[in-house]
């Protein structure tokens, strides 16, 4: 671009103007040229960069120790503490055994009597044995219940003389499904397909098509929906079971539906998530919902008084408005956002990560996070936790603070770094919460993990056709996961849940099929 020297001002004061004004646009450009190169670096580590959010061994996790401590040595004077990583010695891998609880089928690989003779002419003793193991399989075995009903009548009277039918049967046992082929171990099995393998139901129908037997998709959907308004009196149980524990973690994410009366297709509805109950019985509640709005959270929480714990959505901020609710905040979600402040950061001339804010946030976080590690290997008591966070937490977490009040108005806002240096200064008093009570956790990562098992089935099977099969995989992944939870074999338990369930009929019948409550003699399984 070339200028008109004759449109020049003439005077000193308005070339001066012009020349600040020049300033200021070539700073606002070169503020947006670095906002889009992070968006590009970004993007780029989304695409092609590694997946966790763990960095390299070398590049930001070992270099930012020491430059938390060089931050707070230009405040203070003193001299960086310098940090030894202790060796290490190299342990070569071994096999691990196989569980004690598989049949075994002994294999005898013996000399003959030939080899057996010595060549001086005398028997060989036996004097030992080597013995290995080797994992086999054998695939599904499917079997047809042939059940046999005998019929009976009196030849002498035909019925007549008795107010009781002529012909007397057996009444066929209760079943989950009446009038269908589908028996527990089936529904157990093709649910356990769809919901812990996260295999689409028309792969389980192609799976049995193998083996010779047909069943249709819509047939699988259509037990999976009836099975979950059957257990909809376990599911009553579980969330009242989980709105009596000391804390309750919430999380939600995406779902489409495809034929939602009055949306679109491509609507975005969500799957939401409740986990609670004791530490030793946790629950988990899936519900399917059309909205993210908090209302949804605000609706299942009306009655609880205790800890919720979150990540940033606004649709949470409610909870610091009702008595009896403490909202805890998430570290996790502020160590992402400063991964993603690493993962921003261009390269040097020489080709290597740059360093900064990010590192020294994440050595922040690092140390927070190894406190809560020594205390579990110490396996120390609830108290002694909450001791040992106020004790050597808090004294981090006030140097934290006080560095991201001085980085915050030095950095642009919309910046990567702006970004997460705003967010943490948001959720401040959320993310001291847990120093309080060492029945807390600093994160929100059992909700997390607990919705993953959703998140990675979605990408399978990729939407559901109707509410109805949303609101029927929300109640049968919250029986799943909830038994995943407490420890069971989800295979197992579904088939002992669907072999007892039609019989239940009081309270305290439904409470003893409960995931979290089942006595687990019970469930026999080989």
């Amino acid at each position: 671009m070339r200028f008109d020297a004759a449109q020049l001002p003439d005077t000193v004061e308005a070339l001066q103007s012009l020349v600040i004004d020049f300033a200021e646009l070539r700073q606002n450009y070169e503020t947006e040229i670095s906002l889009l190169k992070e968006e590009i670096s970004i993007l780029k580590h989304r695409l092609f960069g590694r997946k966790s959010e763990k960095l390299p061994v070398g590049t930001g996790q070992l270099l930012l120790f020491n430059e938390a401590e060089a931050a707070h040595a230009e405040d203070s004077g003193v001299a960086p503490e310098k940090i030894a990583v202790p060796g290490h010695e190299r342990r070569r891998g071994c096999r691990k055994p196989l569980p004690d609880n598989l049949p075994r089928v002994e294999a005898l690989h013996d000399l003959t009597e030939e080899q057996k003779q010595c060549a001086c002419g005398e028997q060989k003793s036996r004097i030992g044995e080597e013995v290995s193991e080797q994992l086999d399989i054998i695939p599904p075995k499917i079997q047809v219940i042939h059940h046999i009903r005998p019929k009976y009548v009196c030849k002498k009277c035909e019925g007549v003389a008795a107010d009781e039918p002529a012909v007397s049967i057996a009444p066929m046992p209760e079943q989950m499904i009446p009038k269908s082929i589908a028996t527990p171990g089936l529904l157990a099995w093709s649910l356990t397909g769809k919901f812990v393998d996260a295999l689409p139901f028309y792969r389980i129908e192609h799976i049995l098509k193998r083996y010779g037997v047909e069943v249709s998709r819509q047939t699988l959907c259509c037990w999976a929906v009836k099975v979950a308004e059957l257990c909809r009196p376990l599911l009553e149980l579980m969330e009242e079971d989980i709105l009596q524990g000391f804390q309750i973690n919430a999380d939600e994410t995406t779902l489409q539906v495809l034929q939602e009366p009055g949306r679109e297709a491509t609507t975005r509805s969500y799957m939401w998530l409740f986990r609670g109950g004791t530490g030793q019985r946790p629950v988990i509640i899936y519900q399917y919902h059309e909205t993210r709005s908090g209302q949804v959270a605000k609706e299942f929480l009306k009655n609880y008084a205790g800890y919720v714990q979150t990540d940033g959505y606004l649709g949470y901020d409610f909870l610091e408005q009702i008595e009896g609710i403490t909202h805890l905040g998430c570290w996790a979600h502020v160590r992402r956002k400063f991964v993603e402040v690493v993962n921003a950061v261009g390269k040097d001339k020489d080709g290597k990560k740059k360093t900064g804010s990010g590192e020294v946030a994440l050595d922040y976080i690092g140390k927070l996070y190894l406190i809560e590690k020594e205390c579990a290997e110490r396996k120390l008591s609830f108290e002694q936790i909450a001791r040992e966070r106020q004790i050597r937490a808090g004294p981090i977490l006030e140097q934290f603070k006080a560095w991201l009040d001085k980085r915050s108005p030095q950095v642009p806002p919309g910046s990567t770094v702006g970004k997460a240096i705003s967010y943490t200064l948001g959720q401040w008093e959320r993310l001291t919460v847990h120093l309080r009570d060492g029945r807390l956790r600093p994160d929100n990562n059992l909700a997390e993990n607990a919705i993953r098992p959703f998140v990675l089935g979605r990408k399978n099977w990729l939407f559901a056709a109707t509410p109805d099969g949303a609101h029927a995989s929300a109640a049968i992944y919250s029986i799943i996961e909830t038994a995943k939870a407490n420890g069971l074999e989800p295979y197992w338990y579904l088939r002992y849940l669907f072999e007892r369930l039609p019989k239940a009929k009081t309270t305290e019948e439904y409470k003893a099929l409960l995931p979290h409550c089942v006595d687990r003699s019970q469930i026999n399984r080989p």
